[in-house]
């Protein structure tokens, strides 16, 4: 690496071409950058003794050409003030001609801009990148022409610049080539330009990882063929995902080939440390190619077979882009004719089912991290028949539900809620009313899923739901039983439950005709209905492991509770108010933010106003909980609490006598 403060004139005076690389970002100066240059180079006569101005550094490296070319320089780092000088002599050699100072114009456009004696892209002194190109060119080749875009800009603003002020086209050039001081960085063939990538800023902001990737691969590309590969390959795949979104696909192609968890800023150094001495060409190709599939999964429609189609667009809502890794190499398999359409999409149900099962059942998502990246290679590497068996067995064994703890949570959990809540226990809705509306199904639009006991409680529905209103509904709003879909107005929807009833009842949705056996909608209709709905959802994601052996067991009822383990912590208890109080202490020391996550979401229990509740215990922390439940009420409540804070059902285990 050779570095050294020099003049603008050494720089780009003699025969040479500096080449912005197809991988740089376009020319994005604007005016204050424009505003700032022209003040400094304006100046620097003032004050009576002439001065310099530091432009900023030039890191180059050179690259190899045919022998009757001129010497050819990538411009690594300088590009966005490079560019706007030569705008700046563009310039000033038309201003010149105009005026008549032809000798002026001659000398900036033969020893600054261009390479007299050569031709095609050789002529000029810099060749911008590939989106910048026709512009920069058109202000060399033909003066006068102001093209569009940014560059075309930086020429008018600098133009009404130069014509509001009286300086001496001479000495602005002079100015420009002789007192513009650069550190010139030319890296040598020893020299590893990565390096200076990964630590460069463009426009003041930090490379993300897509642009780090973009300039590995094309400086580890010939020039000539740079822009060759740039448009076969990068291009269709910067149009197609954009910046964001190719991260993502390169971070989730590297964790499916090698089957471990990849964090978003270490896809550059991995995709570094898996090319080691290869060839990038190749490497860019088989991105290329896997970059088709991934916006097939990212875009449904994109894929020409409509059941495919279907099912991928069935499990993106779900919003599940950890199964990514696996589906691409799955993807991969298909087109090389190494699995079949058919088992393909029986694998995406597969994944459906997994995915729903665990949602129902509130088993932590961050988990699917950890199961997918791998889960390609572990089939191939365990043997199994196929693809699709595979995924069964090993699914079958991380987290999946069995029916006994499914049709259980269908019943009782909470499943609506904020976030990406809302869009699944939507879906699954939905999915009912498919299966109930048989061929003719309806369009979903317009539809909304609605509480049938209201979210706001009216006085008209807290005398409906009797005294022990509050537990009802902080405990039973949010269940499958009562959620359903409508086309009404949410106006509605605090109405009685008699007028909401003729009202779903009179509907097309196949699914609100469950009503017409209900007059009343307390706790015993709530589980009633879910359980109607639960068994269509058992139909429509059977259990797909080998065998359902291990059931949960119930709590029983009419016994005492003896002893309470929570986070591997035994308490002896003997009523259960007792598991109640400990249940909430023991969560509230540990996670400081518990507490007020509880109060929130659970008003008509947890507060430190003990007047509120009929009946309360303190807590260690000074709050309160209101103990005035049944044995079932109780189990329920600390059920609830643990999905708030999302404690895992297995760190809480009873025992009762």
């Amino acid at each position: 690496m050779k570095a050294s403060e020099t003049t603008l004139q050494q720089v780009i005076e003699g025969g040479k071409q500096y080449i912005v690389p197809l991988f740089q970002r376009s020319y994005c100066w604007g005016k204050p950058q424009w505003e700032t240059l022209w003040e400094d180079l304006t100046g620097m006569d003032e004050e009576g003794s002439p001065r310099s101005h530091f432009l900023g550094s030039i890191v180059t490296i050179q690259t190899q050409s045919v022998p009757e070319g001129v010497p050819k320089f990538l411009l690594i780092d300088g590009q966005q003030r490079l560019t706007t000088t030569f705008v700046l002599l563009t310039l000033l050699r038309d201003t010149a001609r105009r005026v008549g100072r032809d000798e002026l114009a001659q000398e900036i456009e033969q020893t600054l801009l261009v390479n007299p004696f050569k031709k095609g892209n050789d002529y000029v002194k810099l060749l911008s990148t590939q989106a910048d190109r026709p512009g920069f060119l058109g202000l060399i080749r033909e003066p006068g022409t102001v093209p569009p875009g940014q560059i075309g800009a930086a020429y008018s603003f600098l133009a009404r610049r130069l014509h509001t002020s009286d300086i001496d086209l001479e000495g602005l050039k002079r100015n420009i080539v002789e007192r513009l001081a650069v550190v010139s960085i030319t890296l040598g063939s020893d020299d590893n330009p990565y390096l200076v990538f990964e630590s460069l800023n463009n426009k003041g902001q930090r490379l993300t990882q897509a642009d780090l990737i973009r300039n590995f691969f094309f400086l580890k590309i010939h020039a000539d063929r740079q822009e060759e590969m740039h448009a076969r390959y990068w291009s269709p795949m910067q149009e197609a995902l954009g910046g964001e979104q190719l991260t993502e696909f390169v971070r989730h192609y590297l964790m499916g080939q090698d089957g471990t968890f990849l964090r978003g800023d270490s896809v550059y150094f991995r995709l570094k440390e898996r090319l080691g001495g290869g060839d990038a060409i190749e490497l860019l190709t088989i991105l290329h190619r896997s970059a088709l599939h991934y916006e097939r999964l990212l875009k449904p429609d994109l894929e020409r077979d409509a059941d495919l189609s279907a099912g991928i667009f069935s499990l993106n809502r779900l919003d599940v882009a950890t199964t990514y890794p696996f589906l691409l190499r799955c993807y991969e398999e298909m087109d090389a004719g190494q699995i079949r359409k058919d088992e393909f999409l029986s694998v995406i149900k597969v994944i459906e089912n997994y995915v729903v099962r665990r949602f129902v059942c509130n088993k932590p998502t961050n988990q699917l991290n950890k199961i997918f990246p791998g889960l390609f290679n572990q089939i191939r590497r365990e043997a199994h028949s196929s693809i699709l068996a595979g995924v069964k067995a090993i699914l079958a064994g991380r987290g999946y539900p069995k029916d006994i703890e499914f049709r259980k949570d269908l019943l009782e959990r909470t499943l609506y809620g904020s976030g990406d809540r809302q869009t699944k226990i939507r879906f699954l809705l939905e999915r009912i009313e498919r299966r109930l509306a048989g061929k003719e199904p309806p369009r979903f639009e317009s539809i909304t899923v609605e509480h049938v006991m209201p979210q706001t409680l009216t006085e008209d529905w807290r005398d409906h739901l009797g005294e022990d209103w509050e537990t009802t509904h902080e405990l039973w709003l949010h269940t499958l039983g009562n959620l359903t879909l409508t086309g009404y107005n949410s106006e509605k929807s605090n109405a009685a439950f008699s007028t909401k009833r003729q009202r779903l009842i009179g509907g097309t949705l196949h699914l609100n005709k469950t009503f017409a056996a209900f007059t009343d909608w307390k706790v015993d209709e709530i589980r009633n209905r879910a359980g109607v709905l639960a068994e269509h959802v058992l139909a429509i994601w059977p259990y797909f492991g080998a065998d359902q052996t291990d059931e949960m067991v119930p709590v029983p009822r009419g016994r005492r509770p003896q002893r309470l383990t929570i986070f591997g912590k035994a308490i002896e208890v003997e009523s259960w108010r007792d598991v109640l109080e400990n249940t909430v202490n023991e969560v509230v020391e540990s996670d400081v933010d518990a507490y007020p996550a509880l109060c929130r979401e659970l008003p008509c229990h947890l507060g430190n106003d003990r007047s509120r509740f009929r009946e309360a215990r303190e807590l260690r922390n000074g709050g309160f909980v209101n103990v005035n439940l049944s044995a079932e009420g109780i189990d329920r409540l600390c059920r609830r609490i643990l999905d708030i804070v999302h404690v895992l059902p297995t760190e809480w285990m009873l025992d009762t006598r």
